[in-house]
């Protein structure tokens, strides 16, 4: 079963605000044919230990009840943007 795109963006904007709220945010990269979203995180999600919890527990469990075909949610980071936010913080 295809992904409506057009409703995964729209309940994705639904969540957007409660990740936005924690100083995160997320970016949708796609949906693969077997239902598979690819979200790529930012800001404080980026390299978050939490993130993968936040994933499951969260974005894909409301997805997936509200968006017939989604199957999974990954995440899709660029690990360097990750070690920046954290090179601000090293000591000197």
């Amino acid at each position: 079963m295809a992904v409506n795109e057009k409703l995964l963006k729209e309940v994705l904007e639904e969540i957007r605000p409660n990740l936005q709220a924690d100083g995160g945010d997320m970016t949708y990269i796609g949906v693969d044919d077997e239902g598979v979203v690819k979200l790529e995180l930012s800001g404080a999600c980026a390299g978050c230990p939490m993130s993968s919890l936040t994933l499951s527990m969260g974005i894909e469990r409301i997805l997936k009840e509200h968006v017939p075909g989604v199957t999974r949610v990954e995440a899709v980071n660029d690990d360097a943007n990750a070690e920046d936010l954290y090179e601000e913080y090293r000591p000197f």
